[in-house]
């Protein structure tokens, strides 16, 4: 009973016993040649008879050679791992070794190994990414890269006393602008009217062909004094002009930019017999011909009745396609005012024809030029006569003279905005010549132009106060009123998204001011100020804001550039602006000229991530302050501010 419990020892057979001799022989061939770098040759066991099948294979398939390849290039872990296997193998009784062998082993060994040793390459490494710095400066000329930075606090104050020979403005120009209260020159003012008025004395000449001027590009802050740091240097180079020609040309965006503009070159220029035309479209086009051009060239031989003309793009094709004798050619100045704007919009493709309008070909209308002195030319137009004729023709190689030598336009090209484009293709279809770069910035110590350049290109003013309010979107009228009533924003600019947005809350805020209670002597007086008001209107609107008739103007982004209102303290973006730009252009309008100043931006609470991620990519974020206005300091507002929304719903339902 006991014996036929105890298990019988399995005999092996001599195949296997071969086989496994021959597996054994196998992997120390494998051993050895992983040590030294070889690979050993396939074996064959022609031998053996009843043991596993083993395949040969003298043809590497292209799935093999892969394998082959992956294990050349040092899969050093699978390695290890097969070692590990083999030496407890080896090492195991026979029995289990063979068990082994038959469970664990795949059927096809030889085809999991390489046949031959093939060459080891470098795994493939990515190189590093350019720096945020190189990417932003990839294109871009080496005038934009070497712009002189300006320290926005620098002044340079005007001495009356001074030998005009020490002084950058004549005396006539500093008299009046002391008269004018302005007493000393701003950080972009001491830049760029030094450059244009003692750059050299032949860029200080009416023209110049054979030694044009550079052409300047200025980026600095909203209010910082940019519309005097091209009007001064025009005034000063054309007062001693004798004859009228339209020698300088400024080009604004809007109507109310180009009245503003010609009020700051007659109030600047008085005395000085500069005459200053305007072409906006807001006279008939007929009445505005009268007043640029004359038709009595031949007794004057002249055609202009203005040295300055401040006009609008859409208008300026419109003389120089409609009217015929308006012409560029004289040009000394071209003004581009807030000249990111003007150069994303096309306006008829107005610069492409204004930079056509500018070049004067060369003709050089002289006698035909011999050894031997005039060349008779035969005119058939005299009959056949035989006459010494003016014509266009160039000298002969054999007498060069002064008219061979190449000319240039002489007009000068300025560029000014606080948020000057880098783009390298709207820069290169201005066609600059040799430009200068100034920006005017507060940059940290060590730092360079490249920091402007990499960020969006703007900077604050610095006597600015910014806030951010985050409300609910059905909150956000009230919101407006609480600022209002609560931190005394009585005297602001209200900027909105559209006009429909302008007229529906001056209404709703002309109801709320209607219920709620008196607590002051006066109410506030709110006006709309939009594009779907005519001209006269928005001027008579414009006038009593700046006499103080009007508290708070609310108002589209049509003034949000450029517009110079002293006594504005506040102002509020209702609606976010779509980007960075719009935000700065409209901030600017208060805290102008060193003045102090507040701005207040409504988020709602869907817009909140947009906003604080277009601050951040600003690097603008940390300076503006949020505002938390809990229910409580609303509750005395929200009576007065349910009627009002009551009776605005009321009258937009229509009346059957």
């Amino acid at each position: 009973m006991a014996d036929s419990q105890q298990p019988h020892p399995k005999t092996k057979s001599k195949a296997k016993k071969r086989y496994l001799k021959a597996k054994k022989e196998r992997r120390k061939h494998r051993k050895t040649s992983d040590r030294s770098g070889a690979l050993p040759e396939e074996e064959t066991d022609d031998n053996s008879e009843d043991g596993p099948p083993e395949k040969t294979s003298t043809v590497i398939s292209p799935a093999r050679l892969a394998r082959q390849s992956n294990l050349a290039i040092g899969d050093d872990s699978q390695k290890r791992k097969k070692r590990k296997l083999d030496h407890t193998i080896t090492e195991g009784p026979l029995e289990d070794q063979s068990k082994q062998a038959e469970v664990d082993e795949p059927e096809v060994v030889e085809d999991s190994l390489p046949d031959r040793a093939l060459p080891l390459f470098p795994l493939p490494t990515r190189p590093d990414a350019p720096s945020k710095t190189e990417l932003a400066l990839q294109g871009l000329n080496r005038a934009q890269i070497e712009a002189e930075l300006v320290d926005p606090n620098s002044t340079l104050p005007i001495n009356l006393d001074a030998d005009n020979s020490q002084s950058i403005l004549g005396s006539k120009t500093r008299k009046r602008l002391i008269d004018l209260g302005v007493n000393d020159l701003f950080a972009v003012q001491t830049a760029v009217i030094p450059f244009l008025l003692r750059s050299g004395h032949k860029y200080t000449s009416l023209y110049d062909p054979y030694h044009p001027p550079r052409d300047v590009c200025v980026s600095a802050p909203t209010g910082s004094g940019k519309t005097l740091a091209y009007v001064l240097p025009i005034i000063e180079l054309l007062s001693p002009r004798v004859v009228t020609r339209l020698r300088a040309l400024i080009v604004l965006p809007t109507r109310d930019l180009v009245a503003q503009v010609r009020e700051v070159f007659e109030t600047t220029g008085k005395g000085r017999g500069l005459k200053i035309g305007t072409a906006t479209g807001q006279h008939s086009f007929s009445h505005e011909q009268a007043q640029l051009v004359t038709d009595e060239e031949w007794r004057t031989g002249r055609t202009s009745k203005v040295d300055v003309l401040i006009c609008t793009p859409g208008r300026l094709i419109d003389h120089i396609d409609g009217t015929s004798l308006f012409t560029l050619r004289d040009l000394r100045f071209l003004v581009i005012d807030e000249a990111d704007k003007l150069l994303n919009q096309s306006f008829q493709d107005w610069l492409a024809k204004v930079l056509a309008a500018i070049q004067r070909p060369y003709e050089s209308y002289l006698p035909v030029i011999s050894r031997h002195g005039l060349r008779s030319l035969e005119d058939t137009s005299a009959g056949g006569c035989v006459t010494a004729s003016l014509v266009p023709q160039e000298p002969p190689n054999e007498l060069q003279t002064d008219c061979d030598e190449p000319r240039h336009s002489s007009c000068q090209k300025l560029l000014f905005s606080a948020t000057l484009t880098s783009d390298p293709g709207k820069i290169a279809l201005l066609g600059l010549r040799d430009p200068k770069y100034f920006v005017v910035r507060e940059v940290a110590t060590g730092a360079s132009v490249n920091h402007h350049l990499v960020s969006e290109g703007f900077s604050i003013p610095t006597n600015l106060v910014e806030h951010m309010v985050v409300c609910n979107p059905s909150q956000k009228p009230l919101m407006l009123f609480y600022l209002v009533r609560a931190q005394r924003v009585d005297t602001a600019l209200v900027f909105t998204k559209s006009s429909e947005s302008t007229a529906r809350l001056v209404k709703l805020f002309e109801l709320f001011e209607k219920n709620s209670p008196v607590t002051e002597n006066r109410k506030l007086i709110i006006r709309a100020y939009s594009s779907d008001l005519p001209p006269s209107e928005r001027k008579s609107i414009l006038e009593q804001f700046k006499e103080k008739k009007i508290g708070i103007l609310v108002c589209s982004d049509l003034i949000s550039r450029g517009l110079d209102i002293s006594h504005v303290a506040h102002v509020v973006s209702y609606d976010v602006p779509i980007d960075i730009r719009k935000y700065v252009h409209r901030v600017g309008r208060t805290a102008r000229a060193g003045r102090h100043g507040e701005a207040w931006t409504l988020v709602e609470e869907q817009e909140a991530r947009h906003f604080k991620t277009m601050m951040k990519d600003a690097g603008h974020l940390n300076q503006i302050k949020r505002v938390r206005i809990s229910d409580e300091e609303l509750v005395p507002l929200t009576a007065a501010y349910d009627i009002a929304l009551t009776q605005l719903k009321k009258s937009y339902q229509p009346h059957w």
